[in-house]
């Protein structure tokens, strides 16, 4: 493994041989729970993790937890290659891929959506209040209310206790995220909805949902690759909100089907 320098403070590890792929974690987490996957796929690709702004050792950087200018920042100094998001981290592979096509040639949303909110239209997103009352959690509770989101992440599984167990490892494996950031990302969760991209990306995309994620519904993930020109959704059957780490071999296997056909051949 190696790390990839770089002018915004970003911690991005490489991993592997092989065609470039980039992994995007979810809230709270950092790119190192992805640890699983990368085991799986180091053998034929060149695995990027990135540490989001605020999150793990990326913990000091400059920039902002917004999707335009964290996008921008890594389209700078990584490989054109494939994006995967998973949760948090999907709105800002999809922003990515909408953004700028030629650095980002196909698209894997692993539980994640372009709207986590439900309103008016969209019927599968969840209730704008859960996110407010993790925010309002977040500035009483700290540490309680990320083990209530882990236990929210892990529910479904055929395997809750093993991956609330992988979570809850990893959470801190890379010192605490900042609160202030932690908002941040509530709040992109909350209140951003990319749906209006979805028609004119021009990227091929793949929705990988879990069927037990009790976070993201895998119905909205499939609502969502209809409102896409060229996109397919799939399921992990008896997973949760975390497939890559109790169905890596599952993931693994369609995340190279996927990005062989469109873009290592």
């Amino acid at each position: 493994m190696r790390t990839l320098d770089n002018p915004h403070g970003l911690h991005i590890d490489v991993d592997g041989s092989g065609p470039p792929l980039v992994l995007l974690h979810g809230w709270a987490m950092h790119g190192g729970v992805f640890a699983p996957l990368v085991d799986r796929l180091q053998a034929q690709r060149s695995v990027y993790r990135v540490d989001l702004p605020g999150h793990g050792a990326s913990r000091d950087s400059t920039l902002p937890l917004a999707l335009a200018p964290v996008v921008d920042a890594l389209v700078e100094v990584l490989p054109a290659a494939p994006w995967l998001g998973w949760s948090l981290g999907g709105l800002f592979a999809l922003h990515a891929a909408a953004a700028h096509p030629a650095r980002v040639p196909a698209l894997t949303m692993l539980c994640a959506s372009p709207c986590f909110v439900r309103g008016d239209g969209w019927t599968h997103g969840m209730s704008a209040e859960i996110f407010r009352d993790f925010e309002t959690g977040l500035r009483t509770d700290y540490r309680g209310t990320l083990d209530r989101f882990i236990a929210l992440e892990a529910f479904g599984s055929d395997d809750p206790k093993g991956e609330l167990r992988a979570l809850r490892a990893e959470v801190f494996a890379r010192g605490e995220p900042a609160a202030g950031v932690l908002a941040d990302g509530l709040a992109l969760l909350e209140k951003t909805d990319l749906r209006a991209q979805l028609p004119t990306l021009r990227v091929p995309s793949l929705w990988l949902a879990g069927r037990r994620d009790r976070l993201v519904d895998p119905r909205a993930m499939q609502a969502a690759a209809a409102l896409a020109p060229d996109a397919s959704a799939d399921t992990v059957a008896h997973a949760g909100h975390a497939p890559f780490l109790t169905h890596a071999d599952a993931v693994a296997a369609r995340l190279l089907d996927f990005t062989d056909f469109h873009v290592s051949r």
